[in-house]
Order: C-alpha cells, then structure tokens, then sequence
C-alpha cells in the first residue's frame, strides 16, 4: 500500500500544466513547499528540494492570480554559473532555493551552502558550494567538486 502511495507522488510536478493548474494543484500534487519566496511580478515561488539524493530543487511559480506560471529544476549549470563573488546570499536562494547542510564557521567568517546536484556528462554527482561573507551576506567564492559523499557501488573496488 504505502509503495503505491508513493509512485503516484509527482516530487518533480510534471502532471501539472501552466495556466492551468492552480496553487492548490500544486500542493496537493507536490506537497508542502519547503520554502516560499516573493518572486518577480508579484510571484511567489514554492521550493521544492529533492536534496541531497534527489540532486534537484523545484521551483513552482504561482502568478498572483494563484495559477502555476511554471515548475522549474533550478540546480542547473547555467545558474550556478550565476553565482559569483559579490552576489547577496538572498539572491543565490531565490535562484537555486534552500540549501542543504547550510553551516556556519565563525573562525572563518564564513556561513557555507551546500548543493548536491549532477552535471551532465558526470557520473560522478557533485556538489555545489558557496561560501558567504558572515559580515554583509554575500558570496565570497562558490565551486563545484565532487560529492565527497559518494560510494560508487561495489564500494569503488574493481573486481
């Protein structure tokens, strides 16, 4: 029962339409958002982050008139592009959403982003990591590496 539950969850919203379905839609398919932000044009942008072991953040855009503009995967390689030194924490979570693992190091003056994502033509997922200024909030350096996490399976051993 629970695994047919859980195949009819649509974490990515693909069976809703732009225009059409609604916020209620939205929620009712993807569930609640982790987090809520006022977007351009008076939207309001639902998070969904499938993180760390689904390597996507969904961003559901609801028009004032509460209808869905569009569901977006926002951990995409042009938008990390996006995320360089000087950019305000504020504006690195309106584009790629929540982070995981957000962590503070006081000694360095640094609060640290973390999210896990793939990159195309990888096998090997990655991390994208930001490191923000504790002073003004702002990006200070921001990389890719990979997920230290990782274990391919077999333990990484050749057989």
């Amino acid at each position: 029962m629970v695994l047919g539950l859980a195949s009819c969850a649509s974490f990515d919203g693909h069976t809703l339409v732009p225009g059409q379905s609604t916020q209620r839609d939205v929620e009712a398919t993807m569930g609640q958002p982790a987090d809520k932000r006022i977007g351009p044009q008076g939207e309001t942008v639902y998070w969904y982050p499938q993180l760390p072991y689904g390597h996507a953040s969904y961003a559901a855009r609801i028009a004032p008139d509460g209808h869905l503009v569009a569901i977006e995967q926002r951990l995409t390689e042009a938008n990390i592009a996006k995320v360089v030194k000087g950019v305000s924490a504020s504006d690195v979570r309106d584009l790629l959403g929540p982070p995981y693992q957000p962590t503070v190091f006081s000694n360095l003056e640094r609060e640290v982003w973390t999210y896990p994502m793939r990159v195309q033509g990888y096998m090997t997922p990655k991390w994208f990591v930001v490191h923000l200024s504790l002073d003004d909030h702002s990006v200070r350096e921001a990389f890719l590496m990979d997920d230290p996490q990782y274990v391919p399976k077999g333990g990484g051993r050749r057989r």
